[in-house]
């Protein structure tokens, strides 16, 4: 089903990469009749998702540190000037190093931390000064090791953790007024992200899926078109797993065994 978001200004961080989530989600607003600003760090790989996606309609990049809250306000000031007021906002940047904690520096985990987390915060109360007098949605990016943890990527894990935690608060604290906050949690999605773990252990991945497949970045984009319309109106604090069954029972590969 498509959601109509015409005349809706939908902000995507971590949108650069062209076979990552959040280009699928700017991508789907775009299709859906929003005006769309990418953000991300990578001002050329940003500039080449914009012109790949400017056929669809209006959509602007703008580069944008999201640990840095000069650098967010900056650019939500140039897309109110440009786009008009966001209505949309999707926290989808992340970066996700392999560390055992132990082993880790203290840099890195500052900057898991700052790039995962601090980012969610800096962005969503950005957000609150431009959707507090007409209402909006935030839609955080979680992930299963938010539930979990995660041993070898540990700083991930608690910084997903925290995302998980705070959308719930934001959810609270924002709906006086009429500002949604929900978020996604992708199961095992084929990303340049994911690239590495998929080569190594696909087949072990994709048996622990109930639906025996890795997701597409089209698939979190679906979910969260969802999460931001109208017929998820009753809707905040949640979040929405989009991982074909993960984890739906212990063992998801032995209904195909038997089949």
């Amino acid at each position: 089903m498509a959601f109509d978001f015409s005349g809706k200004t939908v902000g995507v961080t971590g949108a650069a990469g062209i076979q990552g989530i959040g280009f699928a989600i700017a991508k789907k607003f775009l299709e859906s009749g929003a005006k769309v600003f990418l953000c991300d760090l990578k001002e050329q790989e940003l500039e080449k998702a914009r012109e790949q996606l400017a056929p669809l309609g209006e959509v602007k990049a703008y580069v944008m540190d999201v640990s840095r809250a000069d650098s967010v306000e900056k650019v939500f000031e140039r897309a109110e000037q440009e786009l008009g007021s966001v209505d949309v906002f999707v926290n989808n940047a992340g970066i996700y190093p392999q560390s055992m904690i132990c082993d880790m520096g203290e840099e890195l985990w500052e900057t898991v931390m700052n790039v995962n987390l601090k980012s969610v915060f800096l962005c969503s109360r950005e957000c609150k000064k431009y959707m507090q007098e007409k209402g909006g949605v935030i839609i955080n990016a979680a992930s299963f090791a938010s539930l979990l943890g995660s041993a070898g990527s540990g700083a991930y894990a608690a910084s997903k953790a925290a995302v998980y935690s705070l959308t719930k608060t934001l959810a609270a604290e924002l709906a006086p007024y009429r500002i949604r906050v929900n978020g996604y949690i992708p199961g095992v999605i084929e990303t340049g992200m994911t690239a590495g773990v998929i080569d190594s252990k696909g087949k072990e991945l994709v048996e622990a899926i109930a639906l025996h497949r890795l997701g597409s970045p089209e698939d979190v984009a679906n979910a969260v078109s969802f999460l931001a319309s109208l017929e998820a109106s009753y809707l905040t604090g949640t979040f929405i797993e989009i991982s074909g069954g993960k984890l739906c029972v212990q063992n998801p590969d032995f209904p195909w065994k038997q089949k």
